[in-house]
């Protein structure tokens, strides 16, 4: 699995770097935003670690740039900036995750093994569906009325967990645990964003609504 790595700070880039390789993990690394948005673009990764405070350009604009030409690529947000809003911010850029510094080396594993192990548990041509809304989850493809929809790697995994549990109300709660792999503070809104974020590319341009709002219950995705 390939990784590029983009933190200016080269003590803590070398520490992420060497405990990734004693993992098996092939590391890239850039210090700065332009580069890590040339090796990002030039190569293809799995994983993108990508730091908020960078010289040339800060860690949201080279996530935004990185999005708007590869919406696969999963984006593990690290910065020392740890509240709610500022994680808000970063998902909104297009990040799939964030883990706020300090981080014990053991979450960052779980974190980077939860964002790609999406890419790994498929069954060949695996479809899920619900009304006019398909995913091919071997090509990681989506599509609703035959139009294509481009979802960033979180986004991904969220719907095809909706869509494997379809008709079912899942709460926050599950959510976090089983996309995540981790939980929030009771008081944070990332999976409310999120949710936004799926209802924007899905539902926006359609009259019929798949995904729906249960107040104090929590989501399903139905017709």
């Amino acid at each position: 699995m390939k990784i590029l790595l983009i933190e200016d700070e080269q003590k803590v880039a070398s520490f992420i770097k060497r405990g990734l390789e004693e993992q098996s993990y092939e590391v890239d690394q850039a210090y700065d935003g332009s580069m890590g948005i040339k090796l990002a673009l030039r190569h293809e990764y799995d994983l993108i670690i990508l730091d908020i405070i960078l010289p040339n350009m800060n860690g949201l604009e080279v996530c935004r740039e990185i999005r708007s030409h590869n919406t696969g690529v999963a984006i593990l947000m690290l910065t020392a900036l740890g509240t709610t809003d500022d994680k808000i911010i970063g998902l909104d850029a297009g990040a799939d995750d964030y883990l706020a510094k300090p981080f014990e080396f053991k979450e960052l594993l779980a974190r980077i093994r939860a964002l790609t192990r999406r890419g790994t548990e498929t069954s060949s041509g695996e479809k899920l569906k619900v009304a006019d809304l398909e995913m091919d989850v071997n090509r990681k493809t989506v599509t609703r009325a035959g139009k294509p929809i481009n979802l960033t790697a979180r986004e991904f995994s969220l719907l095809q967990y909706l869509l494997r549990h379809q008709g079912r109300v899942v709460s926050r709660v599950d959510i976090t645990e089983q996309v995540w792999e981790t939980s929030f503070d009771t008081g944070s809104n990332v999976i409310d964003v999120y949710i936004n974020f799926l209802r924007k590319k899905i539902d926006k341009e359609h009259s019929v609504k798949l995904i729906h709002t249960l107040v104090g219950m929590g989501y399903v995705l139905k017709e």
